[in-house]
Formats: C-alpha cells, structure tokens, sequence
C-alpha cells in the first residue's frame, strides 16, 4: 500500500534548501513534560520506559503537541539511549536523578564485550515509527533521530549524566585505543538504527551530538565528528522515492560549524550561541540551518516571545535561492515552559517568516 500523500513538506524542502512559502518550525523535545496531556499519559504507562517502549503511547504523546500547535514536523517519542541499553547495559531512569546504565564500559573485557546489538531487540521503536506514520496520515513528516556516537558512548562510560566527563575523558586520554571502539561499534549501530527507522517510515533523520561541545578542539574532530561522519556515510538517502535529509545537532559547536557542514549531512542545528547571520555567510550553500531561540526565551510573556521568535528569523534574513532555515529552539524545550509560549512562537515564526520570504 502506498503511503499517504504528504499535505505540508514544508519541513523536508526546508532542508534541502529548495523553495518555501515560510519557514517551518518544530522543537526538540516538543512530546514531553511542559505538556500536561503528556503528563496524564505517562502516569497511565507507568514510567518513562513504560511509556518509550509501547508504541500506542509513543505515537500517542508524538501526536498530542501537534493536536495543539501547527508544527511542521513531528518526531519520534522515543529516547537516545535505547542503543546502548539494547547492548545490555542495563538502562533505568530514577526519579529526579536522570538515565543510569547497571553496567558501565570502562575496561578492556567490557569493550570487548561490547558489539552491535540486533536490531529485532529494538523492534518498538521501528513498530513506533510504522504506527506514528499511519496515525499522521500525510499531515506533517516524521522525524527519526539517534544520539550521536559521542554522545552515547559518555552516557555508556560514565554510567549516566555527568557534570565534569571525569570518567569518559580519563578513557579517552589513557586509553584512546578503547574509546576508538567504542565508537567504532556505536557508529555502525547509530548507522544500522537510523536506517531501520528510515524503513520503517522516518521522512528525516536528526544526530544528536548533545555532548560534543566538551570536547577539546582536535578531540572533537577525531572522537565525534569523525564517527558522526561515518554515521552519515551510511546512511539510507532516498526512501518512498524521496529524498530522506539529515540533520546534525552538536550543542556547544558553534567553534566548529564549517567542519560539521562539510560532515556529509543536509543540515546542521546550532545552538543559541551561534548567530545565524554569521552561520549562513558561513556555510553559504552547502547546508541548510536549524535553530536557534533559547528555551530559556519561552519564559518572557508571549508578546516578548513573539518579537524574540522574530529576532531569530531577521539575524537569519530572507530565504533567497539556495538556502534554507528550519526554526527550532537552541536545545529542548523547559518541561517548565507554558503552553501558550509555543503558541505565540509558532504563530509569530510562520507569520513573520511568510512576510520575508515574499521579500
């Protein structure tokens, strides 16, 4: 059966910098706790992974931000450690404490262990997908999305969050030939994750390199961006007979924008540190750009958020032939943020965007 005709691909022209009415808009995080309608369904399923690991309350709480807001894209409810929890490393998540893996990789016999998980083991995302994109219906694209191997591989060493990497850098520089791979076994199970999620029904795909930015420079280019690009080297890119575009979010890479545009994918996310007038003379036409409002913005009256969301738009400038821009927070959305700032964003963003993009 042929799926549904897509009615907004706004988004994916977005992305590969080809013609567009306004700029679309969708956030990071935009399924989750600043919603109270998620709220309700999480206490239904339990628990964060009881929720993650049904597909009904996936696709479920993936519709319920845009049953309230006119989003552009909606992505995927899942979690980015689900990679190396299906590696057997044991992924709980305690109450106000955060992620926390019952097995840590630190040693030798624990790289040793660690290999590509098989992919049937991951089959709820995949299912979640396949569900999510039946229950859209052609309204908006599906994004899939995996953290980068970088990022995966600190919450693998360190066991969970961490304020300092202590543990992951002392591996790195002591023992880079186990931090190698690591990451060697993560990219290529990033690669073969996306990708099934890109069978399954993903439109684009996003790489949250959420970690990359505590980095030294050079460390960053050998142990993130080297394995991101391999990630993007095998990536599946036309799916359904279209393009499937990719982005590349590295917070805190503002230092190293040129080298990630040349890293093989369509789009880059910056963060709010960046300025994006300076980013697009930067990358020029060779990708396009995502973000890039501070969450922390959505806690002025909507008014101020309004003329904020404008700002962002303005730095960036009319969207002449050749480039594109996807507007998107600098990182996840506060679970703390009122609902009716996102209204006032995603108004004032397809509003004002409307009246560049006839200029």
């Amino acid at each position: 059966m042929s799926p549904p005709v897509l009615r907004n691909d706004v988004f994916l022209r977005a992305l590969l910098r080809e013609p567009v009415e306004y700029t679309p808009i969708w956030l990071m995080r935009q399924a989750g706790r600043y919603l109270p309608e998620y709220n309700a369904t999480r206490a239904r399923a339990g628990s964060f992974l009881g929720l993650a690991k049904n597909p009904a309350y996936a696709t479920e709480v993936t519709l319920q931000p845009l049953a309230r807001f006119p989003l552009d894209a909606a992505i995927l409810f899942s979690d980015i450690l689900t990679v190396p929890d299906a590696m057997g490393l044991g992924l709980s998540f305690e109450a106000g404490e955060g992620p926390k893996f019952a097995h840590t990789v630190r040693d030798e016999a624990a790289v040793a262990r660690l290999a590509v998980p098989d992919m049937d083991s991951l089959r709820y995302v995949f299912d979640a997908v396949s569900e999510i994109r039946r229950a859209l219906d052609g309204q908006v694209p599906l994004i899939g999305f995996s953290g980068s191997p970088w990022t995966l591989a600190c919450y693998m060493v360190e066991g969970g969050g961490s304020s300092d990497y202590r543990q992951v850098k002392s591996l790195l520089y002591r023992r880079p030939d186990l931090m190698h791979r690591i990451l060697e076994v993560n990219a290529d199970a990033v690669t073969q994750y996306l990708n099934a999620q890109i069978a399954a029904g993903a439109q684009a795909v996003m790489i949250f390199d959420s970690w990359g930015g505590v980095l030294a420079d050079g460390d960053f280019q050998a142990f993130s961006l080297a394995y991101t690009r391999r990630v993007l080297a095998g990536l599946t890119r036309e799916h359904e007979g279209r393009r499937v575009p990719s982005i590349v979010f590295t917070k805190g890479g503002g230092l190293w924008l040129d080298e990630i545009a040349d890293a093989g994918s369509d789009a880059v996310g910056v963060d709010w540190t960046v300025d994006l007038a300076r980013a697009r003379a930067q990358v020029g036409q060779r990708v396009a750009l995502q973000g890039n409002l501070d969450p922390m913005m959505l806690f002025a009256q909507p008014e101020q958020v309004a003329e904020l969301a404008r700002r962002v738009l303005d730095r960036f400038g009319p969207v002449t032939a050749g480039y594109g821009h996807v507007f998107n927070l600098g990182h996840g959305i506060s679970q703390f943020t009122p609902p009716e700032s996102v209204s006032a964003l995603v108004e004032a963003v397809h509003s004002h965007s409307a009246l560049l993009h006839r200029t």
